[in-house]
């Protein structure tokens, strides 16, 4: 493994002391040396990085109180991984030395099973997780909690409202889908939406949240990188004068954060737009609550994504009129989650074979008995190249 030290700065120690059970107790920091990083675990890295913001210049300091939120909270018995808080990557000389930082980290930490959390900074941090991947050459899925679709033009630098236009024109393209939740239509423009609809991308919109949280989960746990703008969030429920009038609730993106850390899929997690709040801290004690929701899913992992042998998933056949190909379901004994299988063409090999298997819920199932084709199937059909 390289040496990725060198884009960090150490924590400053504290003399604080933590209980047997608080999370400070448990968190192996980066405070005089760097942590040896084992295989499997979660690493919290803080980056104030916000120059790609276009629409604010911002000349904040970094702030990290929710470190202090975070430390005191409990942790779970059932938590058995390894904890890491990394410490801090600072802005670079230029906005291409973050990223390549953040790409290198990413690369670094994947590649040994340890999900890194980005806190803070702009959103077009996401591209520079991406980037991580492609130097992986794994084909992944996106995911991001947003009010805005964020495709932007690639005429133009990537910035936070408009870096996913970028990540599609990389080559070779390491991207299969990407999907949105919390799309709030008066932020999505006409041209925009389309070419998210012609691109076969998945939207989960807040009322469709609302209405149904579980709708979120599929989109989830078919992802490899999960993107979470802060300002998705209600502002009455943080206070910040940078969140919008509608978004979710504190308890609902502590339940997003829960299902996102569930899925034995993500492998990076980006928490972006967040800003401290001296007045209340609300903002930072709400970022502590979501983090540890994630690290409390990723506890109950099942290991069932459905490849290789699947003797542990009870197989069902839907055979629907005017459609020859038979829609195949399968639904796992060990948690009771489902997914959809999507055929392929065979000369693509072992290329699509983390992708044609489609998480989805009962209510697909149910879909398909009545004679009504799910749309992720026929997306996720489209893509493959039938």
């Amino acid at each position: 493994m390289s040496d990725i030290s060198i884009y960090f700065t150490p924590l400053e120690k504290k003399n604080v002391e933590f209980s047997d059970d608080q999370l400070g107790s448990k968190i192996e920091a980066f405070t005089t040396d760097f942590p040896e990083l084992k295989p499997d675990g979660i690493a919290l890295i803080y980056i104030p990085e916000y120059r790609g913001d276009i629409n604010h210049d911002y000349q904040e300091q970094p702030c990290d109180y929710f470190r202090d939120y975070f430390y005191s909270l409990n942790s779970n018995l059932d938590w058995k991984f390894n904890l890491y808080d990394l410490g801090n990557i600072f802005p670079g000389k230029e906005l291409k030395d973050t990223y390549f930082a953040v790409e290198q980290v990413v690369f670094q930490l994947v590649k040994k099973r340890i999900i890194p959390i980005f806190i803070g900074g702009s959103q077009d941090l996401t591209f520079a997780m991406y980037k991580g991947y492609s130097k992986l050459e794994q084909t992944i899925n996106t995911c991001t909690v947003d009010y805005k679709l964020d495709l932007g033009e690639v005429e133009k630098e990537v910035h936070s409202d408009g870096y996913l236009s970028h990540i599609l024109m990389q080559r070779p393209c390491y991207l299969f889908n990407h999907a949105n939740i919390g799309l709030q239509i008066p932020y999505a423009g006409s041209i925009e939406f389309e070419l998210f609809e012609k691109l076969y991308f998945d939207a989960c919109r807040l009322g469709e949240f609302n209405a149904d949280f579980k709708k979120a989960e599929p989109h989830l746990r078919n992802s490899d990188l999960l993107s979470i703008d802060f300002n998705s969030i209600k502002a009455s429920e943080t206070l910040s004068e940078r969140s919008q009038p509608n978004g979710f609730y504190a308890e609902q993106m502590c339940q997003i954060s829960k299902y996102a850390g569930i899925s034995d899929k993500l492998s990076s997690l980006g928490i972006f737009n967040h800003f401290s709040d001296t007045k209340t801290n609300l903002a930072d004690h709400l970022l502590a609550e979501i983090i540890w929701y994630f690290m409390d899913g990723y506890s109950q992992r099942k290991a069932d994504f459905p490849v290789g042998s699947k003797s542990q998933y009870t197989r069902h056949i839907v055979a629907m009129d005017e459609f020859e190909e038979e829609v195949i379901f399968y639904k796992s004994n060990k948690s009771d989650r489902w997914w959809m299988e999507v055929p392929y063409p065979p000369q693509e090999g072992m290329k699509y074979e983390r992708h044609h298997l489609i998480p989805c819920d009962y209510e697909d199932y149910e879909k398909a008995m009545n004679n009504d084709l799910p749309d992720l199937w026929w997306k996720t059909y489209q893509k493959l190249g039938n």
